[in-house]
């Protein structure tokens, strides 16, 4: 924790865009305990709040993003040349974009609060062909909630002290 802060404080509002742009294409970036350092930084007066939601939107939107174009782009391609090593067949392939075509933008909502599957619906979202204004409505909608959450947590425990101190101390 204390190397995020460290970033965080070194690099300012241009590390957590990347820390989470990064974490969101796939990189192992604890994005839950980031959001909440950064709302702790908040609460302290070393980041403006509204300023640092806005960031942290723009970087876990940046993220996706990519994500979602390296799906669309490489995602099908690799699947039907190298699916079957992993036993994904035709059929499951098949499935997969049906299942997702009718809960893909409630999955990426909700896939947000779900480490591991945050990555993965982006992901499939490109794969499966998604409306990319669709994709960005309910993506983004996500990364808002998630961020303001996330960063509302760090900065309440932040505003009650003792909590947070034992951490960052």
């Amino acid at each position: 924790m204390a190397f995020i802060q460290d970033i965080v404080i070194q690099y300012g509002y241009i590390g957590i865009f990347l820390c989470l742009a990064l974490g969101i294409i796939g990189l192992p970036v604890p994005d839950e305990v980031l959001m909440t350092i950064v709302g702790y930084l908040s609460s302290i007066g070393l980041l403006y709040f509204p300023v640092s939601l806005v960031i942290s939107v723009l970087g876990a939107m940046s993220g996706m993003l990519c994500s979602y174009a390296l799906g669309r782009k490489f995602g099908k391609p690799l699947l039907w040349k190298y699916g079957k090593w992993v036993r994904l067949t035709a059929n499951r392939i098949e499935k997969t974009d049906r299942w997702f075509e009718r809960y893909g933008p409630w999955a990426i909502c909700i896939g947000y609060y779900i480490p591991g599957l945050r990555h993965l619906t982006c992901y499939l979202a490109g794969m499966s062909g998604m409306n990319p204004r669709k994709y960005i409505l309910y993506s983004g909608l996500g990364a808002l909630i998630w961020s303001a959450i996330f960063i509302s947590i760090g900065y309440f425990l932040g505003l009650h002290g003792s909590i947070m101190k034992l951490f960052f101390s």
